[in-house]
């Protein structure tokens, strides 16, 4: 049978590889010290556990209206308000299957065929998957650490000159754990206004940052399509619940999008969402779990021959340069380094090929989304196979 052209175009998720094969590690009994996959590690909030069960009691299962809950959405415009101090409208705001089907919408939103979209190198992996199998092409920019590794308006202005549809923006982002400067922010915002093309910003790790606030989008430009969700900050991965923020003009389309996509965003998950905005201590305090963390990565990981270049203060990755733990380990490339990290001391990271060709060859990501235990016992195992520090640092709290 003849698949579809377009999927083999498609890449892998290399971190799924190495997350596989963690696994099958640990079914043979061998102890695993996860650092490679970004998935929070406590558990959903009790109280919006209780509200999905109280829900459940009253059967409120059916199908919600294409947006979502008028409650949750206003809701959520709320909470733009008090984060952000942004009078944002709930009629502009989607309820979406994850943040995934918010890419859905705002990529069905902008692209014809063979439309630009400019991304970020590094970046996510899933950005050029979703561009590609909506049509268009992806235009990756390549963004080092004299970047932070985020657009400037400079490196933008040749792909706008070229036409583009939009440029997405992941502040904090995945891999590097680096925040835009608002005022890189700003430029890039006014230069793709002034071009006509779209802002489409990934505000997912919102409310995980260390020292420094993210700002959204919509401070800078009040066309920004915003998509954020409830899977890192507010720990509801597999309730897949996000949400797409589009101008007025274009919400009449997104119903559309959204009756003939998936028809409506998982009821239950929407009635449990309503209950984590008031779970804000207990989330605060897992983002300084979260940045105990990372002082421990940022404090050791040199010594163990990762180079981290500007510092990371969201998310929960630390991307980092391996050269020099590759030349301890006499390892050609960083895949081949981390498949014997994991071999050998029995600790999982993902490869840099996942996220842009721009220093693949050379370059790790650490996850901290497991907490500081383990992260410092992934620490103590690398020191005993790469040399350095084997233990944390003595100011750890502080």
């Amino acid at each position: 049978m003849p698949w579809a052209h377009k999927l083999d175009q498609m890449q892998p998720f290399h971190v799924m590889e190495m997350l596989a094969r963690a696994k099958a590690l640990a079914a043979q009994g061998r102890d695993i010290v996860r650092l490679e996959v970004g998935e929070p590690d406590f558990a959903t909030p009790q109280p919006v556990l209780e509200a999905a069960q109280r829900a459940l009691a009253v059967d409120k299962t059916r199908y919600t209206n294409a947006l979502g809950l008028p409650e949750l959405r206003a809701r959520i415009a709320r909470w733009y308000g008090e984060t952000y101090h942004v009078d944002l409208d709930p009629d502009r705001v989607a309820l979406t299957p994850g943040t995934s089907g918010g890419f859905q919408l705002a990529f069905g939103l902008l692209l014809d065929p063979s439309d630009r979209i400019a991304i970020t190198d590094p970046g996510y992996p899933c950005y050029p998957n979703m561009i590609r199998f909506q049509g268009g092409e992806p235009v990756t920019v390549a963004v080092g650490p004299e970047h932070g590794y985020h657009f400037t308006a400079d490196l933008l202005k040749p792909h706008l000159a070229e036409g583009l549809a939009g440029a997405l923006v992941t502040s904090p982002s995945n891999p590097t754990g680096t925040l835009i400067d608002p005022d890189a922010f700003e430029a890039v915002a006014a230069e793709l206004d002034a071009a006509g093309a779209a802002l489409i910003s990934d505000e997912i790790y919102h409310g995980l940052t260390y020292g420094e606030a993210a700002r959204t989008a919509l401070s800078f430009s009040p066309n920004a399509l915003v998509i954020n969700g409830f899977s890192k900050y507010f720990a509801m991965t597999g309730w897949r619940l996000g949400w797409l923020i589009a101008p007025p003009e274009a919400m009449r389309y997104v119903e559309i999008l959204s009756q003939n996509l998936f028809i409506s965003a998982p009821t239950l998950s929407q009635y449990a969402a309503l209950a984590v905005f008031d779970c804000q201590d207990e989330l605060n305090a897992q983002a300084a779990r979260y940045d105990l963390a990372r002082r421990d990565l940022l404090a050791r990981l040199p010594s163990l021959g990762f180079a981290v270049g500007p510092e990371p203060r969201g998310a929960f990755y630390v991307y980092a340069d391996a050269r020099e733990a590759m030349a301890r380990l006499g390892a050609p490339d960083a895949q081949t380094l981390c498949v014997r990290l994991l071999e050998e001391a029995g600790v999982a990271i993902t490869p840099g090929i996942d996220f842009g060709p721009s220093g693949a060859g050379d370059h790790v990501r650490f996850s901290y989304a497991g907490g500081g235990e383990r992260v410092a016992e992934g620490l103590n195992r690398l020191a005993g196979l790469l040399g350095g520090s084997d233990s944390a640092p003595s100011d750890r709290a502080s």
